[in-house]
């Protein structure tokens, strides 16, 4: 009874553990779209822009791009508008896929679009928009261009850094960087630790994760995330509002990929003593580091043993080891199975070979 009712009260305390296992609705911009297709994919989300008049071919235009939409029970209109629908990374599902009805476009087979070349909306709900002249996560996470370049003052829940994957990646500014998220809508933090007077707040704990922040800073764009350069953070009181979550069950997460590897595969004459850099498109779940990750010597089973370092604000690997390898070998680096992103997403057994110089 006591285990019991000490989980309950921390339940009580951060209501935020409850709401983060729900899926909720993503506000953000058709740059965001494009930049990663594979998070938003089936995701339920919010735009701000206008619809264009042409009946055969409409599309949702805003801060100069425009993606191909489709309506499911909803009308258009004319003028700014806030559009609410699900994105469909059209690659990623089958041409007779139900949730393309209404598609409308024919092609199949070889002419049909690989993951993350087309992303089309569909748009369940229509309504008119007012200017956001006032900044507020939710207006920068809409409409980012708008304060592109101000100094903002602005209060959020701190997420720390993003432990509920309310944004697709991270902006890599700095060790500190964190997000914080509104009643509606998630942008990043960087430049500024989340610390001050009678509070010192942990990035990596979710225990933290029931306090409201304050920060002033000047806010900017980069592949399609929203950060706030801060120069001074303070505690708020959190306000009496509820995060917007969806009834519908979330998507699993994308897959985890490998963007860049340094040696690259089949290098030669890599030097017995550089190290071995992975970056990936998310951030990884750290404790799934260890034990997946192998490096051996082509043909020999008998792993090496080298050390492993991850930089969260890059989302790198590094692999280093205590003496230069042998000149004139072939090295395999793999990552295992169980190696998993910061939400949970899976990577599929990954490996390169590359071979060492005689110096």
């Amino acid at each position: 009874m006591v285990r019991r009712a000490h989980l309950i009260a921390l339940l009580l305390a951060v209501p935020w553990l409850i709401s983060a296992q729900t899926n909720q609705r993503r506000f953000t911009t058709i740059d965001a779209l494009r930049q990663f297709p594979g998070y938003y994919h089936l995701q339920s989300v919010t735009l701000r822009g206008e619809l264009t008049d042409d009946p055969r071919r409409p599309m949702f235009r805003s801060d100069d791009t425009e993606m191909h939409v489709f309506f499911d029970n909803a009308s258009s209109k004319s003028g700014p508008v806030e559009v609410r629908g699900t994105v469909i990374d059209v690659g990623r599902l089958d041409a007779n896929d139900p949730r393309l009805s209404g598609y409308g476009d024919n092609r199949s087979g070889e002419n049909w679009p690989k993951p993350g070349e087309e992303i089309v909306l569909k748009i369940t709900n229509v309504t008119e928009a007012a200017p956001a002249t006032t900044p507020s996560v939710r207006a920068l996470a809409l409409e980012p261009w708008k304060f592109d370049g101000q100094t903002v003052t602005v209060s959020g829940n701190f997420r720390g850094r993003n432990l509920f994957g309310d944004t697709p990646a991270a902006p890599g500014d700095g060790r500190y960087d964190f997000v914080i998220r509104g009643a509606e809508g998630a942008v990043w933090v960087t430049g500024i630790r989340p610390r001050g007077k009678n509070f010192d707040l942990d990035i990596d704990r979710r225990m933290d994760t029931d306090k409201w922040v304050e920060v002033t800073g000047v806010v900017s764009r980069k592949r399609g995330l929203v950060s706030i350069a801060a120069k001074t953070i303070g505690l708020v009181d959190r306000p009496d509002t509820k995060i917007v979550e969806e009834n519908t069950p979330p998507p699993p997460p994308p897959p985890l990929e490998v963007v860049f590897s340094s040696p690259t595969n089949d290098e030669v004459d890599v030097s017995p003593s550089a190290p071995i850099r992975i970056q990936f498109a998310r951030g990884l779940k750290e404790s799934t580091i260890a034990g997946h990750v192998r490096v051996s010597y082509l043909g020999d089973q008998t792993p090496l043993d080298p050390k492993v370092t991850y930089d969260a604000a890059t989302r790198a690997l590094q692999i280093r080891f205590a003496t230069p390898l042998e000149p004139l070998k072939t090295v395999k680096v793999e990552l295992l199975e169980g190696l998993l992103a910061f939400d949970g997403g899976t990577l599929a057994p990954w490996s390169i070979t590359y071979s060492i110089g005689s110096k």
